[in-house]
Parts: C-alpha cells; sequence; structure tokens
C-alpha cells in the first residue's frame, strides 16, 4: 500500500525514534521519580495511542485549485488530499519545490519526498492525535470539522511533538511513543499545558495510559492552539477503510456542506456527528491579537455574510470563498492571498 517513498519516510523516523528512546526513558524515570510513582514503561509506549485517535481537522466548503470545495472533493474522490494536490490549506501556503513546507519536511524525513519521481500524491497528510478527547478535534485551528480515523491508520504515522515548522525533536511510531509521552509529560501542568486542559496532570496522564481507559471527554471546547502532537499519515487517507467518523461545526447544519458530507457518509460507510461549535461577536475580537486590520475585517465579514449576526465557521467560510470568486468585492482589504490570510485569523 505504500510507495518506497513512504517507506522511507517512515524508516527514516523510525530511527530517529530508536535513536532518542533510551534518552526519552530516562526522563520518564525522573518524573516518575518526582511523583513517588512507578508504572510499566511498556504499557506507556503504546497506551498512547489507545487512548486517543488521530483527527484531521479541514474546513468543507474552502474551494480547491479546481473550484470544488474540499466537501465535494471529498464525495467524488473518496480520499482525503495533500496540500501539494489540493493548493490550499489552514496553515502556510509553502507546499512547493523549495517552500518552507518542501524544505522543512526534508528536513523531517530525511529527504524521502524530494527524491526524482516522487508524486504529489505520495506526501504526507498532516492531522494531530486527539490526546484530550476534544470534540472538535486535536487542531481546531486548522479546520472547523474533522475526519476521526480508524485506529489501523497508526501503523503508517508518524507523531511529533509539535508543529513541524518548529523543527521537534521529540518524535513517536506505533509501538514506541516513549520520546512522545516523556515531552508531553513535561509540558503538562505548565502554562504551556499541550492539552489545553488544567485537569491532566502527569499523574493522571500516566494512570490512563497503563489502565488503557481514555480521559474523560472535557465539557469545555478546546483551547490548544499552537500546541499539539503532530501526526503525519503517510498513504493514502482512503474514506471508505480509514474513516471512521466525520465531525462537523453546527454552523453547517442544513447547509450544502452537511447535504455533500452525508452522501458521502452513506457511500463511504461513515458516521457524521456534530461537535458544539464556536461563535463570536464582531466586536470581541481585539487588534492584539493578530493586528489592527482583524477587528474591521470581522465587522464586514460579519455584516456582509452573517447578516449581522455572530460569526462563526460557516459565514467566516461563505466570505472566503467570495474571495476567490468576486476578488473585485476585495480589493480595497488587499490582495486575494493576503485577504485569505486574514480570514484565516478569523
Amino acid at each position: 500500500m505504500l510507495t518506497a517513498a513512504q517507506e522511507n519516510a517512515l524508516d527514516h523516523v523510525r530511527r530517529q525514534v530508536e535513536h532518542s528512546a533510551p534518552a526519552a526513558q530516562e526522563r520518564i524515570h525522573r518524573l516518575l521519580a518526582k511523583q513517588g510513582t512507578a508504572f510499566d514503561l511498556g504499557l506507556l509506549g503504546v497506551g498512547l495511542l489507545q487512548i486517543s485517535s488521530i483527527t484531521v481537522n479541514f474546513h468543507p466548503d474552502r474551494l480547491l485549485a479546481d473550484g470544488r470545495s474540499v466537501a465535494e472533493a471529498l464525495l467524488q474522490d473518496g480520499l482525503y488530499r495533500n496540500q501539494v494536490e489540493t493548493g490550499i490549506s489552514a496553515g502556510g501556503l509553502t507546499a512547493f519545490s523549495g517552500g518552507e513546507r518542501d524544505l522543512w519536511e526534508e528536513r523531517l524525513f530525511g529527504g524521502a519526498y524530494q527524491l526524482p519521481g516522487v508524486a504529489a500524491s505520495d506526501r504526507p497528510k498532516y492531522g494531530g492525535l486527539n490526546l484530550a478527547r476534544y470534540r472538535e478535534g486535536a487542531c481546531p485551528r486548522f479546520g472547523s470539522c474533522h475526519l476521526l480515523l480508524h485506529h489501523h491508520v497508526d501503523a503508517r504515522a508518524s507523531f511529533a511533538f509539535g508543529d513541524s515548522v518548529t523543527q521537534p525533536v521529540d518524535w513517536g511510531m506505533a509501538g514506541n511513543m516513549l520520546p512522545i509521552l516523556a515531552a508531553l509529560s513535561e509540558v503538562l501542568g505548565t502554562r504551556e499545558n499541550l492539552l489545553g486542559r488544567e485537569d491532566v496532570t502527569p499523574l493522571a496522564l500516566l494512570q490512563a495510559l497503563c489502565s488503557g481507559i481514555p480521559l474523560e471527554m472535557p465539557n469545555t471546547p478546546s483551547r490548544a492552539f499552537d500546541t499539539y502532537v503532530e501526526t503525519h499519515v503517510h498513504g493514502p487517507l482512503d474514506l471508505s477503510r480509514d474513516v471512521e467518523s466525520v465531525v462537523m461545526d453546527p454552523s453547517f447544519r442544513d447547509t450544502l456542506a452537511e447535504a455533500v458530507l452525508r452522501k458521502a457518509a452513506a457511500r463511504f460507510g461513515f458516521s457524521l456527528q456534530w461537535h458544539s461549535g464556536y461563535r463570536m461577536a464582531a466586536d470581541e475580537f481585539r487588534a492584539e491579537f493578530r493586528g489592527p486590520t482583524i477587528p474591521p475585517l470581522a465587522a464586514y465579514v460579519q455584516r456582509e455574510f452573517g447578516k449581522d449576526q455572530a460569526l462563526d465557521a460557516a459565514v467566516i467560510g461563505r466570505a472566503a470563498v467570495s474571495v476567490v470568486k468576486e476578488p473585485e468585492r476585495w480589493r480595497t482589504w488587499g490582495p486575494p492571498g493576503e485577504v485569505l490570510q486574514y480570514i484565516k485569523y478569523l
């Protein structure tokens, strides 16, 4: 199922994990000594994947380079494609030869995807490990909806502590997640808590890992923004084989995006679920968050695309589609690429 490039990328990560595992084990031993407890490190190393799931966040209404929405492409292709193929992203738009994403992927995967003859479809798909079991998925900043993947995908995934743009040093794979666990345990209880949950201490996480019982799902929405266990799925991401469910933002109820994804669910055999959603009034945006352009843009989007109702994922999505289809409408805000970046901040 995997191409030579994908096998080479996984082999490169496997060597990194094996090299760093002994030091990670020592880091965990030191943490356990502080806790005054003892755990089976073998159980800890595999338990991280047993109590969590890989999620891939996406915006269903964004337009691909070929004019289709993401939802339409999922229905028609039966595949979730990477940024090199689609030409869009809720992250940085640098997935081209010599671009920043290309350069960091070269470092992360030992140049496996830069060799001659490697196809765009060979590149990995990015997601996150949903340790805290947030209904919005592991990386809500990258999409209002998400794919929840079956656990068999774990075997061809690599895991990094933190975003790949930061050149992470702690890596994991199925069967050896000790480096990820060491880094995660060290940050829990700090201001940079990876899970965004104050109730999850290192001890609580270790107990959950050894018991195999997932952490209780929180009632509050996710606040994990820039930090997460990044996940790279190597090989195809097939909706009929690899996806357990699609979880949508409630702002898409009774919209074309819902109708299309319901068809996809029926065709490919996954379930469709909802999370609690996000809403925010334009006057709540502050200039210190992403600069002085964002508050007036929020007011414009709310007025023009939300009928003066609070902003939500569907309203912002309608604005993003308008930037592509009606660029003259946005001329005072800047060129389309720049405006889409501002929309992303919203």
